[in-house]
């Protein structure tokens, strides 16, 4: 469960911090999104300019396009570029000393403004719904409600989350569909709502592609590669990254190694069936006595 996060205080500034610092990045980010610019420029630039304000990324900026749901982001060498008709989600993390905010939109470069204004009314939905008291799976009932009323699908096994301090994914999970079991939410959670809408049949499975990591374990290692991304990896205090923020020799070899040995886990890349669509909206909030404040507006 996340921390009881009181207004006014220290916690409660630097998550509104944060979510401030995203905000403005966001919406830059998004205006780059356009048929030529290439994936790795927006992933870079969004990453640099949370760093020139002051804050660090919680992770590697996610730019999932078409089918992909969640977890792709740019290698050091990709030079993929957007598209005429593509769908882009865009899913940035921020945080001020492990106070983290995660917000996502959904960039239509063809003409699917239907599917990602069903993401987008379903996050409205489900953030209303938001007060002490009221179950998870009522949130979701809210989600699931709203993207079935515009004729798609919500991805039922990706959900929202909460948030605590240098951990990006906690609970309570915040589903995108109606369901019986959950937690009733609590004055000071903080959350993460993230809606996914589909064209597909609602259920995401992993891809061949990973290019984000995160140090789940301490173990000692005896291979010098290994050991260098783990000395590497020390600057992202547990959060996920990207391999390529890696600065080591080999590192690809080192992060594989690690893998093998469970000390690093990978984010494979989360897929709808090929030719299918994704549309994504999210906000960071916190749980208020009457509802909730968002943090990314």
């Amino acid at each position: 469960m996340t921390d009881s996060v009181e207004r006014g205080s220290e916690a409660y500034e630097k998550y509104q911090e944060a979510g401030d610092i995203l905000a403005d990045v966001m919406a830059e980010a998004a205006e780059m999104v356009e048929p030529g610019a290439t994936h790795l420029e927006v992933a870079e630039f969004a990453e640099s300019e949370i760093r020139e304000r002051g804050a660090k990324p919680a992770f590697p900026v996610n730019i999932s396009v078409n089918e992909e749901a969640s977890h792709a982001s740019p290698g050091a060498d990709d030079d993929t570029e957007f598209s005429e008709g593509d769908v882009v989600c865009l899913d940035v993390g921020v945080h001020v000393d492990g106070h983290i905010a995660d917000s996502a939109t959904t960039v239509d470069l063809g003409e699917n403004r239907e599917l990602v204004e069903a993401a987008e009314e379903a996050l409205d939905a489900a953030l209303d719904a938001v007060e002490p008291g009221v179950h998870t799976g009522e949130v979701g009932a809210e989600v699931e409600d709203v993207i079935e009323a515009y004729g798609f699908k919500p991805i039922v096994n990706l959900t929202g989350h909460g948030l605590e301090v240098y951990d990006a994914h906690t609970g309570p999970n915040v589903p995108n569909r109606g369901v019986d079991t959950g937690v009733e939410l609590q004055e000071g959670d903080v959350l993460a709502i993230e809606p996914f809408a589909t064209t597909g049949n609602g259920k995401v499975s992993e891809g061949q592609a990973t290019e984000i990591y995160e140090v789940v374990a301490e173990k000692s290692v005896r291979n010098r590669q290994a050991r260098q991304v783990l000395d590497a990896a020390d600057e992202f205090e547990g959060l996920p990254f990207a391999a390529r923020w890696l600065d080591t020799p080999r590192a690809e070899m080192g992060l594989r190694r690690l893998e093998m040995n469970d000390i690093v886990r990978s984010y494979p890349v989360l897929k709808e069936q090929e030719g299918e669509l994704v549309s994504q909206a999210e906000h960071t909030v916190i749980v208020t006595e009457d509802g909730c404040e968002r943090t990314t507006e």
